[in-house]
């Protein structure tokens, strides 16, 4: 049966997507990095992975979680073990991390599987980034959200396709 590779996630505004990319253009990167393209930009609430098609329509009905939505301080910038280089939140809006805990309860619920670590606000600029420095001074971004999306990801890094959005 056919699969499809999906997450939730946090779709920026073009204004915050124009913002999170011209602090990436800011950034010192080694030749070797490979940078997030500007129509990838997001920031992950859960990676649910391969799911078969027959799953997609249950996820489009039950992962409806009510959230006020939130304001996110991206205000860490940094590379990540790995060669993950990220602009990160050093801290987690109440009604971000309670949206996030009620999507992994629907997720389970499913019979999903779900990430046990600690949640960490992120948005990816780039991988293979070893050595990458952030700008010496810059002004933390403002993400503010007020719905989440469930997202398709195609195979062979074509890009990303939502699915679902929701509030």
């Amino acid at each position: 049966m056919p699969t499809r590779r999906l997450f939730l996630g946090l779709w920026p505004t073009p204004e915050q997507r124009d913002a999170v990319q011209a602090h990436a253009d800011a950034w010192q990167w080694p030749d070797a990095a490979r940078r997030t393209r500007i129509e990838r930009l997001h920031l992950t609430l859960h990676f649910i992975g391969s799911v078969h098609d027959d799953v997609v329509g249950a996820l489009k009905t039950q992962l409806e979680v009510p959230w006020p939505g939130c304001e996110l301080l991206l205000d860490e910038a940094q590379v990540w073990p790995g060669g993950i280089a990220v602009l990160e939140a050093s801290q987690v809006p109440p009604a971000l991390q309670h949206l996030h805990e009620g999507l992994q309860a629907r997720l389970l619920a499913l019979g999903l599987p779900v990430e046990t670590r600690r949640y960490r606000p992120h948005v990816t600029l780039a991988r293979k980034a070893f050595g990458a420095k952030p700008p010496p001074a810059w002004e933390p971004l403002r993400w503010t959200s007020s719905g989440y999306t469930l997202v398709e990801s195609l195979p062979g890094g074509r890009g990303y396709v939502p699915l679902q959005c929701f509030g």
